[in-house]
């Protein structure tokens, strides 16, 4: 609790023993009744009506704290004006104000604590280390290349490769996950995460400002400012409603008096009208609950830069994929090695060999499946042949490797596999050898999330591919995706998604999840972007969304803590303006006292709350 709340609650207590005590104890003398009144109302209602008398000089009247301000001074002059001394609503009305906002700060800081907690990934320090020391120094300062020190218990600094050490790192507040992840040298990490064992080296990639927490941070911090629809309704009606319930008021406090001559009865009733009328359970409520369905969702490692998307999110009806990267681990294998007339570790030697002096993802896999180091000095007379594969000499042998041109320029009688994949055709002296299939790996969740978003209620799954139809094809009916287009360029995927855009219903939404650099403009045309965490800055720029570990299968979480967080926002629309709307009119016509004017108040205001507050712990299931 913060010290303006702990104040607030002093001065409610103190306020209420005070009220309890002028309540009880008998005072015959109407001016000692006034003041005794006015000191616990002025304890705990000071500050609201200098609000409302500082609002009044800038021109802003029509607020909450003029309503109060007005409904409670008007109380105090009626009981006064017609000898009753009864000052007690008038105190009770603002007491319980209080109680109100005190319970609303409480849950708005509760909520961004909680956020707070979640998000506190941004590293202090980074142990850089120059000439065989270390140096302590704020990571804003680290330049790309440096050479950091990450000791167990510290938080990674800024993004970067291990250079030394093997470690496990708890990634939790970053991707959700509760597995620690083991790392050593050549693997990437990234920053806020927490060495929980060995010590590393890790040389940086990445400036902090273009690091990993740094752009969390960023996403969090702002997505208060992209509203929903739901909030910029709420902030409008705000503007128009209170002005028209004080003139509302105001013509219930003047017409009927003149008419019936009884000004304390009708004036009595415009301020419990007035107190009704109160807009503070829309207000904070709807904001409440889009901040906490944001911070919910962050603690399942999506990150979502707006309420306004996590609104749209909530009508999805058709989900579009990219495959590598997205629905697959974007990471080549050898999955078969076909050999012919030599032992399948010949062909994959021969391979390795030839493949060694290549960066190519699939001239990798290669000498990864081979998994032995390679004798430079024995290949000669080495070719890169573009578009079609390598020619060398090994051992005196002519080896040839690439595709199928390839085979055919040398004449070798080659022939294609039924397994699904890239096909590596190798032939020695001329003469066919066999084939090595290198494939893409579907990502474990894949399958899983294309059968939740169906039970989700999206009604079409698409998947789009720069990939050869063979292998688009199998990838698609292996996940059960409805469509599948395939060798498209980037420029033909945006077309792609302009055509489903047409497609879809009028109130229908359309999510666009990629993970490469070519995918920021679809990301940017579609109704939604979901971009991976482990893909590129320009996708993750360009997404409004972003799932930090990497699986599809959050897509489904989003959904469902869309729709969770919509649900609880309408619930609490519905339920303040039925419950206002049924008090104003009781209390127009007399038969609602001031107490059921709190209630309509106060009580609305706090139930609402509470309702918004369950967005913080929103289950995704």
């Amino acid at each position: 609790m913060s010290k303006k709340q702990k104040k607030m609650l002093a001065r409610i207590i103190i306020s209420f023993i005070l009220f309890l005590t002028v309540v009880f104890i008998p005072i015959n003398n109407k001016y000692l009744q006034l003041i005794a009144a006015l000191i616990p109302f002025l304890i705990i209602g000071y500050d609201i009506l200098l609000k409302s008398a500082r609002n009044i000089l800038h021109g802003q009247i029509f607020d909450e704290n003029f309503l109060m301000s007005i409904a409670t001074i008007g109380s105090f002059v009626l009981g006064y004006c017609n000898g009753t001394g009864d000052y007690d609503e008038g105190t009770a009305v603002m007491l319980f104000y209080q109680i109100g906002e005190f319970f609303q700060s409480y849950a708005v800081g509760s909520s961004r604590k909680s956020i707070a907690a979640l998000m506190d990934i941004r590293p202090d320090f980074a142990n850089v280390e120059i000439n065989g020391q270390i140096i302590s120094t704020a990571p804003e300062e680290v330049e790309i290349g440096s050479i950091t020190v990450i000791k167990p218990g510290e938080r990674i600094p800024l993004d970067g490769i291990v250079e030394e050490g093997n470690s496990s790192i708890d990634t939790s507040a970053l991707t959700g996950e509760s597995m620690p992840r083991d790392v050593a040298a050549g693997d990437g990490v990234i920053s806020g995460c927490i060495n929980l064992s060995g010590m590393l080296k890790v040389r940086t990639t990445k400036q902090y400002g273009e690091s990993t927490v740094s752009k969390i941070l960023d996403l969090v911090e702002n997505s208060n400012s992209k509203k929903s629809k739901a909030e910029n309704f709420i902030t409008k009606f705000a503007k128009y409603y209170t002005p028209c319930v004080v003139f509302a008021a105001l013509a219930l406090a003047l017409i009927p008096s003149f008419i019936t001559g009884e000004w304390a009865k009708w004036i009595n009733r415009a301020l419990i009208f007035l107190v009704i009328s109160c807009p503070c359970a829309l207000v904070i409520s709807v904001p409440l609950s889009f901040f906490g369905g944001i911070g919910g969702a962050s603690k399942s490692g999506i990150l979502v830069k707006g309420g306004n998307y996590l609104e749209i999110l909530s009508k999805a009806e058709t989900v579009v994929f990219d495959k590598t990267g997205t629905l697959t681990k974007g990471v080549f294998k050898v999955t078969a090695v076909h050999p012919e007339k030599i032992s399948e570790s010949q062909l994959l030697e021969y391979a390795a060999m030839a493949e060694s002096f290549s960066n190519h993802p699939i001239a990798q896999s290669i000498c990864e499946a081979y998994g032995s180091d390679t004798d430079s000095s024995l290949i000669k007379n080495y070719e890169e042949i573009a578009g079609r594969g390598i020619k060398c000499t090994i051992n005196g042998k002519l080896i040839c490797i690439g595709n199928d041109k390839l085979m055919n320029d040398i004449g070798a009688d080659w022939h294609s596999c039924h397994h699904v994949g890239t096909s590596v055709h190798i032939a020695v002296d001329n003469f066919y050898a066999g084939h090595i299939i290198i494939a893409d790996e579907i990502k474990p969740d894949s399958k899983q999330t294309i059968q939740s978003l169906k039970k989700n209620g999206i009604k079409k799954t698409v998947m789009l591919t720069g990939d050869s139809e063979k292998v688009g094809k199998h990838i698609a009916e292996e996940l059960k995706i409805d469509e599948v287009y395939c060798g498209l360029l980037p420029g033909d995927k945006v077309d792609m998604v302009e055509k489903l855009l047409n497609e879809t219903s009028e109130k229908g939404k359309l999510i666009f999840v990629g993970d490469g650099i070519n995918d920021a403009p679809v990301i940017s045309r579609a109704d939604i972007g979901i971009a991976m965490g482990a893909g590129s800055d320009a996708a993750i720029e360009a997404a409004d969304i972003v799932l930090m570990n990497d699986k599809p299968s959050k897509i489904s979480d989003a959904i469902n803590i869309s729709k969770k967080t919509l649900k609880i926002v309408y619930q609490n629309i519905i339920f303040a303006l039925t419950v206002k709307i049924v008090i104003l009119i009781l209390g127009s016509v007399g038969l609602a006292n001031m107490w059921a004017a709190v209630f309509a108040d106060v009580g609305v205001s706090v139930i609402a709350i509470l309702n918004a507050m369950r967005c913080m712990k929103i289950n995704k299931n």
